[in-house]
């Protein structure tokens, strides 16, 4: 954006627009200051077990420790397969003061995936959750993997608690098929180890790749975005930057559902508020939608981030609506586009705004987002530029347009990555002149808000109009007895595509006839639905986003 002025509205007097993104030499500078000046006060919270800036600061100078023991190197690659769990922070933590770079894989990959990922960043250890280690064995020996540590739900819970909960998961619900890994070792075992050694010395670069973080993967190949300490360390400011006038140093509570793998959570939840020195609770698995709220019961919670799918779910939840809310200050969307329906009913019922954001893994990933001030979000768009980024709209030729015009989105700033591992040509695809391609087709508005019209690849042509699938699905969701809809496009003789909507009933009674009836209120007729059809559920990603991809081949 040429034009700096609409951003000023978003931040308090005084309050620089932009950062510096060489504030830290490295993520572990940042993390050590962190650890030093909150040390007495909570940092992860999961399920009821407490763990202080203090005692991660030890944990994983323990883990880093052990990591060195084994034999591994800075620049050597590790693996975190696991959900929310307490090793998570302290695994993260101490991979990165042994100056390894970590590879975040989603937990229910199924083998294929794995080997994908494993292989193509060459990874050389791992720390895994045994209800996922049989997944592991099958492709073990397809990998570089030397090094296999290996963790469970209750390890990290101690005493009573922590043997229970290992009692139910392994034994009454069976959630850890039999497998046999040569060569492993526990998460404490190797937190015990690691208290005999010391870390050996190196030095970490601000432009040392430190994350190799996975596009979803839900279309094409899945690629290894490297991300550096200053990516991540200029992200982590933005963030803070933003909502930093809002929330208190040391004295909040931010509820985690989004998993730590995913780059959205671990840049807010996990970098943001250490920054603030803010408890983060970790839900392990956010489907499970009681967990969630007896967490939100159980603390103020102020701070609250999540995406379209998991709002609308809660919403859905009587026992969620009759809790206090009084605490919450922020609540931001992300990973994929806030029907307005469910961004208003979220307001009403919680009495906070909620403010969606655009990001993307290649930018660390927060590009944009709402003021988070009241009544600053605008529903339909996904907010200002972050500081020191600039946005703009191109053409199909990478022209820039102008305020109102539609096109791609493309970013430049300090969060935006190095470029994908391994892989120049499509480094080069994406990285043009300086500006990150991001792939999504949106606008900017005359006080230089954002919105995102849609993916190019999601783009439906009917008789050469194109139709985006979240203005169809934005409709359709805010008819009272839809739960939840999905739109892509399909082959049609005559006009060669046309709207297929996929439909999750709220009422058993909805019909068809309704359901167009409504689209005729809202949208032209070449944006009317042709096909509707009913499903119990929608296909989603473990992060919850709904994959047209596999209504579209179904």
């Amino acid at each position: 954006m040429s034009d700096m002025k609409p951003w000023l509205n978003c931040y308090p007097s005084g309050v620089p627009v932009n950062i510096d993104p060489d504030k830290y030499t490295s993520l572990c500078a940042f993390a050590e200051e962190c650890f030093a000046k909150y040390k007495n006060l909570v940092a992860f919270n999961n399920m009821g077990k407490e763990i202080t800036f203090g005692q991660l600061d030890k944990l994983s100078n323990q883990f880093a420790a052990y990591l060195h023991s084994r034999g591994l190197e800075p620049g050597d690659k590790i693996a975190l397969m696991m959900p929310n769990l307490l090793q998570y922070p302290v695994a993260i933590f101490g991979a990165l003061r042994a100056g390894l770079i970590i590879v975040n894989t989603n937990p229910l990959y199924t083998p294929r995936e794995m080997k994908h990922q494993f292989t193509d960043s060459d990874v050389t250890a791992i720390v895994i959750l045994e209800n996922f280690a049989h997944n592991l064995e099958k492709i073990l020996g397809e990998t570089k993997i030397k090094m296999i540590i290996k963790t469970s739900i209750g390890e990290m819970l101690g005493g009573l608690k922590g043997m229970i909960t290992n009692f139910v998961v392994r034994k009454i619900k069976k959630m850890v098929p039999a497998h046999n890994l040569p060569n492993t070792v526990s998460f404490k075992e190797a937190l015990s180890q690691g208290s005999k050694f010391k870390i050996k010395p190196f030095e970490s670069k601000p432009e040392d790749v430190v994350l190799h973080q996975y596009t979803g993967g839900t279309t094409g190949v899945s690629k290894g975005a490297m991300l550096t300490n200053r990516n991540l360390i200029a992200n982590m400011l933005q963030i803070r930057t933003w909502i930093g006038a809002t929330l208190e140093n040391g004295k909040e509570i931010a509820l985690s559902p989004l998993p730590m793998y995913h780059i959205f959570a671990f840049a807010v939840n996990c970098l943001a508020t250490m920054s603030l020195g803010a408890k983060s609770v970790l839900i392990t698995n956010a489907r499970d939608l009681k967990s969630v709220i007896k967490e939100f019961d159980t603390h103020d919670v102020s701070l609250f981030t999540g995406i379209n799918t998991l709002f609308n779910a809660l919403l859905n939840q009587e026992k969620f609506k009759q809790l206090d809310f009084s605490a919450l200050k922020v609540t931001v969307g992300g990973g994929m586009a806030v029907q307005r329906a469910i961004a208003e009913e979220w307001e009403r019922t919680t009495g906070c705004q909620l403010s969606e954001g655009f990001g993307m893994t290649e930018a660390s990933p927060v590009v944009s987002v709402n003021p988070i001030t009241k009544g600053g979000a605008r529903l339909g768009s996904v907010g200002l530029p972050v500081s020191s980024t600039n946005c703009r709209i191109a053409d199909d030729n990478g022209n820039p347009l102008p305020q109102g015009e539609v096109g791609e989105i493309q970013v430049q700033g300090p969060q935006v990555m190095k470029g994908y591992y391994n892989r120049p040509d499509e480094t080069a695809k994406t990285i043009v002149n300086g500006w990150l391609c991001t792939g999504d087709i949106g606008m900017m508005d005359e006080d230089g808000f954002f919105k995102i019209v849609d993916r190019k690849k999601d783009m439906i042509l009917v008789s050469g109009f194109n139709v985006y699938p979240n203005e169809i699905e934005d409709v359709v969701v805010s008819h009272p007895k839809v739960l939840e809809v999905a739109a892509v496009g399909v082959k049609d003789d005559k006009s060669g595509e046309v709207v297929k909507i996929f439909v999750v009933k709220k009422d058993p009674s909805l019909t068809e006839e309704e359901i167009i009836k409504h689209c005729r209120e809202s949208l032209t007729g070449y944006k009317i639905p042709k096909h509707v059809e009913w499903r119990d559920d929608l296909p989603k990603t473990n992060v919850g986003k709904i994959l047209r991809r596999k209504l579209k081949e179904a």
